[in-house]
């Protein structure tokens, strides 16, 4: 009996030979990149989110002048402005950078305080912030180290309120802030 050979003198691969070296190869490149993808991942960590510094201190701001607005004038807020502060690198990487800060990621925040505020003042400001915010979709974020003051998020941008009141010296303290966010290029504090 005869066979038939190609006219190339090659040998004719199995029909199903050729998807399935397709599929190992695919599969293999999938592999490649999703090990490349997660270890850039677990050295960087998860990035930042950008954000617009403007954006952000008006937002802050607006915030501040509300609760301004709650404690009814007793804090004497202002126009403070809005300052900058430092964030860390993410993943493996902050091990190699320890005590540096990232120069393109950002922290926002507003605070003031003043003193002499009697408890009942700031006991009914503070009821006044907290029902706000409330209503307004924030959600509590941990207690506050004075005993009596509290903490709220939002839950969207991740924005906080931070307000306490401590006996001692009859000191309202607020604290208004922005998390860590990457900053365009140029950004100068």
């Amino acid at each position: 009996m005869n066979s038939v050979q190609p006219a190339t003198g090659a040998t004719a691969a199995p029909s199903g030979a050729r998807p399935l070296r397709t599929a190992s190869v695919l599969a293999g490149v999938a592999l490649l990149l999703s090990v490349s993808w997660g270890g850039y991942r677990l050295w960087n960590g998860a990035p930042y989110p950008e954000v617009d510094p403007n954006v952000v201190a008006m937002r802050l701001r607006e915030q501040a002048e509300r609760v301004e607005e709650d404690l009814e004038g007793r804090s004497r807020f202002e126009a403070r402005p809005v300052d900058t502060g430092a964030c860390s690198y993410r993943g493996l990487r902050s091990f190699a950078h320890i005590d540096e800060a990232r120069r393109d990621v950002r922290s926002f925040d507003v605070d003031w305080s003043t003193t002499g505020v009697a408890r009942d003042t700031a006991r009914a400001g503070q009821d006044r912030i907290r029902n706000r915010l409330s209503q307004q979709g924030w959600k509590p974020a941990g207690e506050h180290p004075s005993g009596m003051g509290f903490r709220f998020e939002h839950p969207g941008t991740g924005d906080k309120v931070d307000v306490g009141w401590y006996a001692e010296t009859g000191t309202l303290a607020v604290s208004i802030y922005a998390p860590c966010g990457q900053v365009p290029d140029g950004f100068d504090a």
